[in-house]
């Protein structure tokens, strides 16, 4: 029987491409996927449990579904997801009105699950989490000229604060021919730009083939047909070696844009995190990664407040920023996530601080945001177009410095009809708090 579905995915890019595989398996059942909840029979909830906001904004989404179910809108709710692995007692103690409740090991199972809460029956299914499948075909939830590239899960890094590895388990890579397959059937149906994501990118390779193989995969992706653009995301510090960066210096179609989740600057709250180097040592990897790549933009994430974060730990962390001058930035106040090292260590630091230290960061950031975009005032950059705004009565996308979705909008005007994932030369004349504004250069 076919049922129509409706689908809520949370949370990180990764997350994303887990739905997106889920949701090529029910269109291939036949099922009728919709927009709006209430015009669903079931509504599966693909949820986020890395933090404390993630969980809320979870919990109020399954909330959400159940005031609908109670209005009789919906027959029936799934929660899978990070929240479901993490927290599968809870949820189903604390919501019986929740039909099924299953583990990331089960994503591939989402059709048997969903005939089965349609046939009254409840399901509680959480195998292993290794068995979720990492490829497959997909239902891109991305425009088509843009799509997340998921080359590994799990992490092994065992960050003190981070509760991943417990909720996806240990690091694993995807075989190089299954990823370079994958981009080339991407390609083939239009898309311009790959975004390389895992828990870890710049950890590839590294448990199949005994050896760190980012920079071969990127050699390999730069010859595919169609692809336009390569960004990675999720690059470790300690694993940008000198092989990454010729490559990266080297491959036409791999972007010279590099996302380091550094998370701090100072040594003793680096070691306390259990992650590797100091502010000497950071400094020095980006002299190098600059000294090849001039052009390079730099994004990076910090935490404030961490057990053990003093004044000088924080300052040290301030004038870190300072220096470097990060082209992208964001900055978050610690969460101290259950079951996690960090969350039992002494030295605790108040919450008011850690948000009030966040805030600092990011008015920091912002000065320093603001004065690169000035710069591009007079430049003319490539830029992908992702629509056009009717209001406005110009074209809106993105210069290749920016992300989807994290980074920047550019909106331009220019003579004659462009379509989405046409790649253009845009003259910046202006900025726009964080936008800029340009014109196509023919």
């Amino acid at each position: 029987m076919s049922y129509n579905v409706g689908f809520i995915s949370l949370g990180c890019p990764k997350n994303q491409v887990d739905a997106e595989l889920m949701l090529a398996k029910i269109e291939k059942a036949g099922f009728n996927i919709v927009d709006v909840a209430y015009e669903a029979d079931v509504v599966v909830i693909n949820t986020c449990g890395f933090i404390e906001d993630a969980k809320k904004e979870a919990i109020d989404n399954i909330l959400e579904m159940i005031e609908l179910k109670n209005e009789c809108s919906i027959q029936k709710i799934v929660v899978t997801g990070c929240l479901a692995e993490r927290y599968k007692d809870e949820i189903l103690k604390e919501f019986p009105e929740v039909d099924g409740v299953i583990g990331l090991g089960a994503n591939a199972d989402i059709v048997a699950v969903i005939n089965a809460v349609m046939s009254d029956a409840s399901v509680a299914e959480f195998p292993e989490k290794e068995q979720m499948p990492l490829g497959g075909d997909r239902l891109l939830t991305t425009p088509q000229h843009w799509a997340y590239l998921k080359i590994a899960d799990g992490c092994s890094n065992c960050c003190t604060y981070c509760a991943i590895p417990s909720i996806r388990g240990g690091f694993r890579s995807r075989p190089i021919e299954e990823v370079v397959g994958e981009a080339e059937k991407l390609a083939a149906d239009g898309t311009k730009e790959i975004i390389i994501i895992a828990q870890d990118t710049t950890r590839y390779g590294l448990d199949l083939y005994g050896e760190l193989k980012l920079p071969e995969l990127l050699r390999k992706l730069n010859e595919i047909d169609g692809l336009e653009w390569i960004r990675m995301l999720y690059c470790y510090p300690d694993r940008i070696t000198d092989e990454l960066i010729d490559t990266m210096a080297s491959c036409e179609k791999v972007l010279h844009y590099i996302d380091l989740p550094l998370q701090h600057a100072d040594g003793r709250v680096l070691k306390a995190m259990n992650r590797t180097g100091d502010r000497e040592s950071l400094e020095a990897l980006i002299d190098k990664i600059r000294a090849k790549m001039p052009d390079v933009v730099l994004r990076t994430t910090f935490i404030t407040g961490f057990p053990g974060e003093d004044e000088e730990a924080f300052n040290n962390l301030s004038e870190f920023i300072d220096d470097i001058m990060f082209d992208r930035l964001g900055c978050f106040a610690y969460s101290a996530e259950e079951g996690t090292p960090a969350a039992e260590m002494d030295n605790q630091v108040d919450e008011e601080v850690r948000k009030h230290r966040a805030d600092v960061i990011m008015e920091q950031q912002y000065d320093i945001f603001e004065f690169k975009q000035r710069k591009l005032i007079g430049e003319t950059i490539k830029c992908i177009v992702e629509g056009y705004d009717s209001y406005t009565d110009s074209y809106f996308g993105r210069t290749w410095k920016d992300a989807p979705e994290i980074d920047s909008v550019v909106y331009f005007t220019g003579i004659g009809d462009y379509n989405d994932g046409d790649i253009v030369d845009v003259e910046i004349f202006d900025i726009n708090e964080y936008d800029l504004l340009g014109e196509i250069v023919k």
